[in-house]
């Protein structure tokens, strides 16, 4: 008699472990697929299709990726480049601020982005470098804290300019976004990465994480010279 209770009380417990696991299933499916909404449908208005309809702000943002030992930019990032000179040039902003990873003495995006630009004819001292924006969260937050800017034009690719648009915008800087072209080979892969950074980039925004580093304030409107290094 004791076995078949026994048996009985394990399979009530199982079953309810069952339910529970079955809901927090259920509950953590729904909110990554509300992240993805959320952030897409909060950020459409933000979205600019040409530059003639960018407002004037304080700088245009130019966000890393990967760079060739030979220190040219790779596809995606020329792209990006490209698409933030054309800002500039048509005065939607007089600085230009690229942010990437230069956390290694032999990697450096950020050299590599200002010696891109400045190839263009972009003046050295209208061009910032945030040598510590190893993530987007972390280039939004250092945008506003270090380099002092309140209206902000990002350059990215679609896939990404949501998220960025959101940190941006829920860090307290009035951000519009250009979305470059997006013709690599790896379009799902960077859509599946996307889709668990933007649940990331809730959280981060939700316990105002502080980047890894800080540092003393460069403002925008002041010489781009100053980051050199």
């Amino acid at each position: 008699m004791m076995k078949k209770n026994n048996k009985r009380k394990s399979r009530k417990i199982l079953k309810r472990i069952i339910i529970w696991v079955v809901c927090i299933a259920i509950i953590g499916i729904l909110f990554f697929f509300g992240v993805q909404i959320y952030i897409a449908q909060s950020t459409k208005d933000y979205l600019i299709s040409d530059v003639s309809e960018a407002p004037e702000s304080d700088a245009v943002m130019i966000l890393g990726a990967m760079v060739y030992s030979s220190g040219k930019p790779s596809p995606v990032l020329k792209t990006r480049l490209d698409y933030g000179y054309e800002l500039y040039i048509q005065g939607k902003a007089k600085k230009i601020l690229v942010s990437g990873d230069h956390g290694r003495v032999n990697y450096d995006e950020v050299n590599v982005m200002k010696d891109y630009l400045m190839e263009k004819g972009v003046p050295r001292e209208d061009i910032f470098m945030d040598h510590a924006g190893f993530n987007t969260y972390d280039s939004m937050y250092r945008a506003k804290a270090i380099f002092q800017i309140e209206t902000l034009l990002i350059c990215t690719q679609d896939f990404h300019i949501g998220r960025s648009l959101y940190i941006a915008r829920k860090l307290g800087i009035d951000a519009y976004g250009y979305p470059c072209e997006d013709d690599t080979a790896y379009k799902t892969y960077n859509n599946m990465r996307e889709s668990l950074a933007r649940v990331k980039a809730v959280f981060d925004v939700i316990i105002k994480r502080k980047p890894k580093y800080l540092g003393e304030q460069i403002p925008i409107s002041g010489s781009g010279i100053l980051t050199d290094g």
